[in-house]
Parts: structure tokens; C-alpha cells; sequence
């Protein structure tokens, strides 16, 4: 009787030490990730200090945002009636498919002439500082009447000419009415690229880093975090900080090196000096969001690197004037790979 007393205890024991191993194991935080000094409470507190979490909506006080408008501007953007020859619409240079991209260097437009800079994702860029590589647009709304009289883009002649092609279809009259009910003539230029400001300012992508962000530390496993934290250390949170990790200055790409000599582009870019003759300006471009990366294929402002760990290695002798280790260039990969979101379903076509 006394043997079976002890085995008894024993295993009462036993089975204890296992649930406490598992609860450890569960609740069990790394004191430090890799090979690096800080613990993780405080690379959590260093991340939620450094960037942040994406809202809902891109609000504009100047554009309220609602049913009837983003349905409209959903139509608009997918609307190839706005190009020259009905062959072009918003989504064919940037296809919510492929994360608001098409993966070319340059975009064909209507005539099969290619632009001069590569097209960037429509996801998340109502949050930007500006619109365009050179931010010579406020705002979405702006951006949105640009390409549609480009002459290489949507190659339509006036904004008169695409209100009066619109203005013949009993489709845009009914939901025109609807989505700007208190004007007499809601169909004008201007309310054109209100609707489809509207659509793209719910295009909103959030990931499991903006849960992570929100405080869910568990989001995130120690190998991304690692990867973040190398992100961090090595410098790269300079110009990618913030919620959108970019999109909210403007930066010269190319700092302590010709930028051409290491993407091999084939024309040299001058950036915002084209625009403003300031000498400050040549070769600033606006940085660009790491929202959703990954997926956005080709890189930089000319489209001229493929791989997204080139494109990291050549940020780090461009502009921190390091060579990034294979590792450190791996483990950032890894990261940004967490920024990765969803195109809202209901914005597909």
C-alpha cells in the first residue's frame, strides 16, 4: 500500500512539472533574440515607438467617405471608358489583384508606350505625404486626374471630353446623382477623382504586424522580430518609420553613392529637381511605403531591381554606406514579409 501511495505521488508530480512546463513554454519570452543585448520587452517598446498601426480609413476632411461615393469611385477605377481608346483603366497599371501593382518597370499605356517611372501600389497611398514619386500631388484625389489626360497613360484629350463621354452613360447619371445628391450637375472632372479618392481610401492592407503593433507581442515569433530588430539597428528606420514604414518624406536616393551604379539603370533619374529646378532636388525622390513588398515587385523609382533582397542589400550602400551582411539582409527580408496584408475584398472586381 505504501508503494502505491509513492507512485501515486510521483505521478501526481510528474504530471504537475509537465502542465508548468507547458505554461512556461507557453508564456516563455526569449531574454534576448540571436545574438543581440536587448530583451524583448524592450524591443517590443522600441517597435510600438518607432512605427504603428494602420488605420481603418484614410480619412479627408475635404472628401467625406461614404456608401455611395466608394461605389461610384469603385466603378471609375475599374472604368476603361476613361482612356482614349477604352482600353485603360486604374487598375490596369495598378491591379488590386496584385496588390495595386503590375509588376512592370514601366507601364504600357494606351498608345503601347511605357511611362517614365514605375507605377506604385494605390494600397495604402492615401496615407502618403503626397502622390507620385516626385509628390507633386497633395493627395489621392489630385492623383487620380493625372494619368487620365497623360498623354502616354489614359491619353484623353480634356477633362471636358471624358465629363461629356461619361455624361452619356444612364449608369455614371443615376450614380453620380447618388454619390453627390445636393449638387445640380454631379458629373464633373472634379467629382470624378473625389469618387475614385473616395474607393482608394479604403484600400487599407493591415497584417499581423499591426497586431503585433497593437500589442499582441505573440503576433510576431522571435525570428521576425529579429529581423525587425535588425531593421532597426542597422539604421533603415531613418526614412521607413511610421505606420506605412515610408511614404512620409522625401529622401535622395543615393546618399554616399551614385544610386545607378549599383541598380544598373539605364537612364539616370533626377527626381524632384525636374520638377523644381532646386539643385537640392536632384535625385530626391519621395520614400516609398514597405507596406505589402513583398508583393510589389520591381523596386525603386525606375523599376530596375527584382529581387527584394537586392533591393535591401543595395539600400544598405546606397544609403547607410554599409555592405549588409547575407544575414542581416535575410533577416530583414524575413520582417518585411510580416507587412504583408489583404486586399479588402470588396474592393475587387
Amino acid at each position: 500500500m505504501k508503494n502505491v501511495f509513492q507512485w501515486v505521488l510521483i505521478l501526481a508530480l510528474c504530471i504537475g512539472c509537465k502542465k508548468d512546463s507547458k505554461q512556461k513554454d507557453k508564456d516563455y519570452v526569449p531574454v534576448s533574440i540571436g545574438t543581440k543585448s536587448e530583451t524583448t520587452s524592450e524591443i517590443d517598446k522600441k517597435a510600438r515607438k518607432t512605427f504603428g498601426a494602420l488605420p481603418k480609413i484614410a480619412e479627408n476632411k475635404n472628401n467625406p467617405i461614404f456608401h455611395e461615393k466608394v461605389v461610384l469611385g469603385k466603378k471609375l477605377y475599374y472604368e476603361k471608358r476613361l482612356s482614349k481608346d477604352n482600353t485603360q483603366s486604374c487598375n490596369t497599371c495598378h491591379n488590386l489583384k496584385t496588390y495595386g501593382v503590375d509588376n512592370l518597370s514601366f507601364s504600357i499605356g494606351n498608345d503601347g508606350k511605357p511611362g517614365g517611372r514605375n507605377s506604385p501600389t494605390t494600397l495604402n497611398a492615401a496615407l502618403h505625404i503626397s502622390q507620385f514619386w516626385d509628390g507633386r500631388e497633395p493627395d489621392v484625389e489630385a492623383q487620380a486626374g493625372g494619368p487620365i489626360l497623360n498623354p502616354i497613360e489614359m491619353a484623353m484629350p480634356s477633362e471636358k471630353v471624358v465629363v461629356d463621354r461619361i455624361s452619356k452613360i444612364d449608369e455614371y447619371i443615376e450614380l453620380f446623382g447618388k454619390a453627390f445628391p445636393k449638387e445640380k450637375q454631379p458629373i464633373t472632372y472634379k467629382n470624378i477623382e473625389k469618387a475614385i479618392g473616395a474607393f482608394e481610401r479604403k484600400l487599407i492592407t493591415p497584417s499581423k504586424f499591426d497586431t503585433y503593433i497593437a500589442g499582441e507581442n505573440s503576433a510576431l515569433n522571435k525570428y521576425e522580430k529579429q529581423g525587425m530588430e535588425t531593421f532597426i539597428s542597422v539604421g533603415c528606420t531613418t526614412c521607413h518609420s511610421g505606420a506605412l514604414l515610408g511614404g512620409d518624406m522625401y529622401q535622395k536616393f543615393g546618399l554616399t553613392v551614385n544610386y545607378w551604379d549599383h541598380t544598373k539603370s539605364k537612364n539616370i533619374d533626377n527626381g524632384k529637381f525636374d520638377l523644381t529646378k532646386n539643385e537640392a532636388d536632384k535625385y530626391v525622390f519621395k520614400v516609398p511605403s514597405l507596406r505589402n513588398i513583398e508583393k510589389t515587385a520591381p523596386y525603386f523609382h525606375d523599376g530596375s531591381v527584382q529581387n527584394l533582397r537586392k533591393a535591401i542589400a543595395i539600400m544598405g550602400e546606397t544609403q547607410l554606406n554599409q555592405k549588409l551582411s547575407s544575414q542581416q539582409v535575410n533577416e530583414i527580408h524575413l520582417f518585411l514579409q510580416t507587412l504583408t496584408g489583404e486586399v479588402p475584398q470588396e474592393a475587387l472586381e
